[in-house]
């Protein structure tokens, strides 16, 4: 590997990134088990990963388990701002894996970066948002004919590969990773709701006792995030825009209203629903002194920031992590993380336990579009039900927990249609 080949901010952090690659593997027995049936199966000999995900601890387990299966890796970043700068450097000069991600990079070199990855001529991709998707359709067509598959790790991914897909536009399988129940009930839910509140207190030293927190949209991430918020005594609000979604907060006894409504009494608002200016110039108009926002859906444009600025005289930085917008009548707006997944930003992520089925998904995601190469339409598929209860039985396994297996009476009762009352 040439230096060309890679581009990290320091390889000196090399060691103190195998450290933390290492501490996260001890929470991720079922990845591991995984990356030792690969080592031996190969089942991913000499296929090309190019994979545009976040260069963390965890996902650096992910790319030595399909390294172990045989796989040509490219690990690129996925958001400028979540590059664990050390575990880069360690992929590079202990695992030899071509990494291109520096923390805080700009919006040129992060397109540079997607450029490397392509350049890598990949079979298959590994998408969180669907950026490196979306540029291979428009820029790299000439590689898409030897393009065997691709995974998707995030809602908002999946949502661009399904309207690609509708428009007649997606030219290889992609399978929905985040779908996955092992990924979005877990990662999701409780991943987002522990590392978004572990961000928020980094970034702020805030106590959410007694404060009204607004989540933005009730999927499964704003369901972790509430459900979070109040376990540490804040006064949860939600908005939404789907009545479904709206009825379930309130059955869960949580406090549903606009968020034009909602604007005027929070303290702290966190955005989770993967669209466009879920807050918007109107919000910042009526917001509180002092209120914080933060973003830990996914693009950084949950948050109408344009919109903030025109509203401000000046912007100062008083903590690490943390915009302080001065409005014109003398009103504090605080943005964390620039807009960007503050629990990525400003925090390392979600906790390695949870992730280890996330990545698990991943890695026999890749394994199973080797197996079905040209076998497979055009289109967004779901992980096989088959690889979600594997990953499953194997978490429990490695969590000690044994559960009940149906009797061959039960099973005959469950098939029937002959038995009622």
């Amino acid at each position: 590997m040439t230096e060309t080949s890679f581009d990290v901010k320091d390889l000196g952090l090399a060691e103190q990134g195998r450290e933390r690659i290492n501490w996260a593997a001890l929470e991720m027995p079922v990845l591991r088990q995984i990356g030792e049936r690969f080592e031996k199966e190969k089942p991913l000999a000499g296929l090309r990963i190019a994979a545009c995900l976040h260069v963390t601890a965890e996902t650096a387990n992910l790319m030595r388990a399909l390294k172990a299966g045989g796989a040509e890796l490219i690990l690129v970043a996925s958001n400028p701002l979540s590059t664990q700068d050390d575990v880069a450097a360690s992929l590079v000069a202990h695992d030899q894996i071509p990494v291109h991600a520096i923390k805080g990079e700009d919006k040129e070199t992060y397109y540079r970066h997607l450029k490397s990855a392509l350049d890598h001529k990949p079979q298959l991709t590994m998408d969180d948002g669907c950026d490196l998707v979306s540029l291979l359709h428009q820029e790299r067509r000439d590689l898409l004919p030897q393009m065997i598959g691709g995974t998707e790790e995030t809602t908002t991914g999946v949502i661009r590969l399904r309207a690609m897909s509708a428009d007649g536009v997606l030219a290889y399988p992609v399978v929905a990773v985040n779908d996955a129940k092992t990924k979005h009930l877990f990662d999701n839910r409780y991943g987002t709701g522990q590392s978004t509140i572990d961000s928020i207190l980094r970034a702020t030293n805030l106590l959410l006792a007694g404060k009204t927190m607004v989540v933005v949209g009730y999927g499964w991430c704003g369901r972790g995030v509430a459900s979070r918020a109040r376990g540490m005594g804040a006064h949860v609000v939600v908005t939404e825009v789907d009545p479904l979604k709206a009825l379930e907060a309130v059955m869960d006894g949580y406090s549903v209203m606009s968020l034009a409504q909602a604007a005027r009494v929070g303290d702290v608002f966190i955005t989770v629903t993967g669209n466009t200016h879920a807050i918007d110039g109107s919000h910042f108009d009526v917001m509180k002194d002092g209120a914080i926002v933060a973003n830990s859906g996914h693009f950084n444009v949950e948050i109408n920031l344009p919109a903030l600025e025109a509203r401000s005289l000046d912007k100062t930085s008083p903590r690490p992590f943390v915009e302080q917008y001065r409005m014109k009548n003398g009103r504090r707006i605080n943005v964390l993380a620039e807009g960007r997944l503050v629990n990525l930003a400003a925090a390392e992520g979600h906790p390695s336990t949870v992730m280890d089925m996330s990545f698990a998904n991943q890695a026999l995601s890749a394994e199973y579009l080797a197996k079905e190469r040209g076998r497979l339409a055009p289109q967004v598929f779901p992980v096989p039900e088959r690889i979600d209860r594997e990953i499953a039985r194997l978490k429990l396994a490695a969590m000690g927990v044994q559960i009940d297996q149906l009797t061959e009476e039960q099973e005959r009762y469950l098939a029937s249609w002959q038995e009622g009352t």
